[in-house]
């Protein structure tokens, strides 16, 4: 895959997840941050994004779905 494609794909799965979290959907939500985390770490591992950029993101959605979760 090209870099172009993947990073189309992070950028889907984050607004997706971030839709799921403002509907205040926790199950799908969880779901999607599993999918969302594994994509990072993909892209990362390939060199698509760097692997702090990856850290970020994902503790920041993290965030987002504790405090959901939390209520």
């Amino acid at each position: 895959m090209s870099n172009l494609l993947v990073s189309t794909q992070i950028r889907n799965m984050r607004r997706a997840l971030l839709e799921a979290l403002d509907a205040r959907k926790a199950d799908e939500s969880a779901k999607l941050f599993r999918e969302y985390c594994a994509l990072l770490d993909k892209s990362a591992k390939k060199g698509v994004i760097k692997k702090n950029t990856a850290i970020r993101r994902k503790a920041r959605a993290s965030e987002k779905l504790r405090a959901l979760k939390a209520g």
